[in-house]
């Protein structure tokens, strides 16, 4: 097969022919149809996370169609379209498995960071952590809910009952989850980097009630926000946006340092979460609801080969919602 690998941090991917992987027991070998470029792949190429397995394939929001299957694979099929997400494996027996906080395991094997994953033509798996997808939507429009919309979707939760929710970083994940919040009739108030005037018309196209520039306070007081941008500075600032009682939830893997704040922007009863990996019942869920919501993902496509250039244009902010590298 042929894969795009990092073999140091800080460096390009290798666009290289490597021999086909073979799926062990209990685990599943697809031919890779498209896989989203997530902001923690970009983290994996540019040293933030800091232990990948190397050389690794990175790539963890992958669609794919089963053409092998290991010994003991019994809920899956030959044939059949699923979805591999960041999580692909957790030992079971730790604290966390065993009160229902897989993505918290001790132990875990993570999708494109600790196996390689989906930038690639083939890619195996965990048959238990791979989801079946159906036929509907295509393969490049469903990628990007297979991260972007999960962790979304993890985080939305943690909001609890807010009905005017802002969103820092109006990328991937927060062009998913927008939709999800205007299906559920709550507002939105969308922040984007300072003067990207583009990206905060694509929000209100979307049905945002306000967006402006992450160094704007909003025209209220909301009840929570998420912030999906990996900028610790946003922190305090979005405390300053909330109601007494408002919750700030940080979405990312990877966050710059969170700078002094007066203990005043806390004060109130705010709080500050953090949301880390998902699990395996929160993808069974988002994907059970996202058809009945009519999710658009909003997708820039590349081919395998310019994976590099995906992941740029990713950092420097060059294109509206996901990209999607397409074998």
């Amino acid at each position: 097969m042929f894969a795009m690998r990092l073999h140091q941090p800080k460096t390009p991917l290798q666009w290289e022919e490597v021999p086909d992987p073979v799926p062990g027991p209990g685990e599943i070998r697809v031919k890779v149809l498209a896989c989203g470029v997530c902001r923690t792949d970009l983290h994996v190429v540019d040293g933030d996370l800091t232990h990948p397995k190397l050389p690794i394939i990175p790539g963890h929001e992958i669609v794919g169609r089963i053409d092998q299957i290991g010994s003991g694979v019994t809920s899956l099929s030959v044939g059949q379209r699923v979805g591999i997400p960041w999580l692909g494996h957790t030992c079971g027996h730790c604290f966390y498995c065993s009160d229902h906080h897989e993505n918290l395991c001790d132990h875990p094997v993570f999708t494109g960071y600790t196996r390689d994953g989906g930038y690639a033509t083939m890619a195996v798996a965990d048959a238990r952590f791979a989801f079946p997808l159906g036929e509907e939507g295509s393969d490049v429009e469903v990628a990007p809910l297979l991260c972007a919309g999960l962790i979304g979707w993890r985080s939305l939760a943690k909001t609890g009952n807010a009905q005017k929710v802002g969103l820092y970083g109006f990328g991937a994940a927060a062009h998913i989850i927008a939709q999800v919040l205007v299906w559920q009739k709550k507002q939105v108030y969308a922040f984007t980097r300072p003067g990207d005037t583009k990206t905060q018309a694509f929000a209100r196209e979307l049905g945002a009630t306000w967006a402006g520039g992450s160094d704007e306070l909003p025209p209220e007081q909301l009840d929570a926000t998420i912030i999906f941008a990996p900028v610790g500075s946003l922190v305090p600032a979005a405390l300053k946006t909330l109601r007494k009682g408002g919750r700030v939830v940080c979405a990312g893997i990877h966050m710059s340092e969170i700078p002094a704040f007066s203990y005043d922007t806390l004060w109130e009863e705010r709080e500050i979460v953090s949301v880390a990996n998902l699990t395996r019942q929160d993808g069974l869920d988002f994907l059970s609801i996202a058809p009945k919501i009519g999710i658009h993902t909003t997708t820039t496509t590349y081919a395998l080969k310019d994976a590099n250039k995906a992941l740029d244009d990713l950092r420097h902010g060059r294109f509206d919602g996901a990209a999607v590298l397409v074998p």
